[in-house]
């Protein structure tokens, strides 16, 4: 092969951002094959027959072990990846992870395969917020929606692999027919956690607020982000930590002054940037919240009880047959990730805003329709349609999620954070994810043992709220830098322009009837 061919296809390859991105992504597979596979692995009939009949209070404790440690942990894993930087966070915490998965496939007893899981959340919460925080940093504002959006189609890709991977294995009769999927996924995780060690770059955000500004500008040009957008984000973030530092609002004017600013600025600043106080500070607040409501009401939409208890789900409908409801878990999980690619080409075509009000709508909508048929005793095992609008709609409400809700919220919950705050939020806000996560797959369980419409109604309910505070409070980001997002926020100008002048017409009015 000539030098010039060699030089040919290298000109060829995509950036190194892409393809750093893409490796980060992988992450994602990992969590969702671990969702794909826990709700099924649970109903195997040798599962039960070596741990015992569960009852609907077990079966939750088991299915969501692994959330409270994920949230704990994810808590912490923002300081993790801050102290020690990006790829190391993530690589300490698919490891963790491998070690909880090996544990479960190992497990001789409920009480060690419940350790498992316990083990696998505590690195799950470690590395899957920073998975975001990383790509979003590395990420040109051009590319940074779509790119941000590849965790979530490995997620649903993960959970493709992992129905159908139980959908295979539930015919072995042996205990591998619950054990062999859970041996792969720790197998995986041990080759991801060593590659994210090895092969990811640091992010040059990370390098530059650490005083690194010469690594920093060598990592752009590794990674391939043009010239141009490089030196918009380094002047952009200097004159965040000048505003920070001193209160000057004039930024720097060159790349050396970068430079100089970023040495001054590190050794003048003190080390509690991105503690928990920072998140909490007047022009940070506010998108604290609005994350950690966002992150938390996208779980009590219902996603996860869904995801977890397809199988359950698709019983109560009328799939008797544990074949036939393992293969219609299999067939949402394929719907899912269909409609996720789009959702990731046109994710800054949409908007953050449109796809979470809009998409909203439609989770509720579903939710209160599968509610009312069963409601009204509509829905039949063995004959009439009620069933079958049940099971359309099932499939329907994991559709408009995995369009609006599964791509836009947690990318918006990262790329609303000012850049000394971010990787701790974003923990935060995974925190607030996992918790109440917990809540619905630990009691999605119950309430279907004890009402067969209640929990639907429950998850539109708070499908409609979460919508209504969206259209109130959250601004649009989509094009925008990291740090232009910061000055939208600073600025106090954001929300439904219509539903402002709608409240400042109210006021005025009651003013003027006094």
């Amino acid at each position: 092969m000539t030098p010039a061919t060699l030089k040919m296809q290298l000109i060829s390859l995509p950036p190194r951002y892409v393809l750093a991105s893409m490796l980060c992504s992988f992450g994602g597979f990992l969590f969702g094959f671990d969702t794909g596979i826990i709700g099924p692995v649970t109903v195997m009939s040798s599962f039960l027959s070596r741990f015992g009949p569960l009852s609907s209070t077990v079966h939750g404790l088991v299915v969501s072990a692994i959330l409270i440690p994920a949230a704990f942990s994810s808590c912490f894993a923002g300081r993790v990846a801050d102290f020690l930087g990006r790829p190391r966070g993530i690589s300490i915490g698919v490891f963790i992870f491998g070690l909880g998965t090996a544990l479960e496939a190992s497990a001789v007893n409920l009480a060690m395969f419940i350790i498992g899981r316990c083990i696998e959340g505590i690195g799950e919460g470690l590395y899957l917020g920073t998975l975001l925080v990383y790509i979003c940093e590395i990420s040109p504002p051009s590319k940074r929606g779509p790119l941000s959006t590849g965790p979530q189609l490995f997620i649903t890709f993960g959970l493709v692999i992992g129905f159908f991977t139980c959908y295979g294995t539930t015919k072995v009769d042996s205990s591998l027919s619950w054990r062999l999927p859970f041996i792969l996924l720790a197998s995986l995780s041990f080759v991801f956690s060593t590659a994210s060690l090895l092969w990811l770059t640091e992010s040059p955000r990370w390098l530059t607020l650490h005083g690194n500004s010469v690594e920093a500008s060598t990592t752009w040009d590794l990674l391939g982000v043009g010239h141009a957008e490089r030196e918009k984000v380094e002047a952009e973030q200097m004159r965040e930590m000048i505003v920070e530092g001193s209160g000057d609002i004039d930024g720097p004017s060159s790349t050396e002054d970068v430079t100089n600013v970023t040495r001054v600025h590190t050794r003048q600043q003190p080390r509690h940037k991105g503690s928990f106080r920072e998140l909490f500070a007047h022009d940070v607040r506010g998108r604290t919240a609005l994350a950690l409501f966002m992150m938390g009401m996208q779980q009590l939409s219902g996603i996860d009880g869904v995801l977890y208890y397809a199988p359950l789900l698709f019983q109560q409908a009328g799939l008797t047959s544990s074949e036939s409801s393992f293969l219609a878990s299999g067939v949402s999980a394929l719907a899912i990730f269909g409609v996720t690619i789009p959702a990731l080409i046109w994710a800054d075509r949409w908007g953050r805003r449109h796809s979470t009000i809009f998409g909203g709508i439609g989770l509720t909508v579903v939710m209160f329709l599968v509610g009312g048929l069963y409601a009204g005793n509509a829905v039949h095992a063995n004959s009439g349609t009620g069933r079958w609008i049940v099971i359309v709609s099932i499939y329907i409400f994991a559709v408009i999620y995995s369009l609006s809700w599964g791509v836009g919220i947690k990318i918006y919950a990262a790329e609303i954070q000012p850049q000394r705050t971010r990787a701790v939020a974003t923990s935060l806000a995974h925190g607030s994810n996992w918790a109440a996560n917990f809540l619905v797959a630990l009691t999605t369980p119950i309430l279907l043992a004890r009402s067969s419409f209640g929990i639907y109604f429950l998850f539109g309910g708070c499908a409609l709220i979460t919508t209504v505070i969206c259209a109130l409070s959250m601004p649009e980001t989509k094009g925008r830098s990291l740090e232009e997002i910061d000055e939208v926020f600073k600025s106090k100008k954001f929300g439904s322009k219509r539903w402002n002048q709608a409240i400042r017409k109210l006021f005025s009015q009651r003013s003027g009837e006094k």
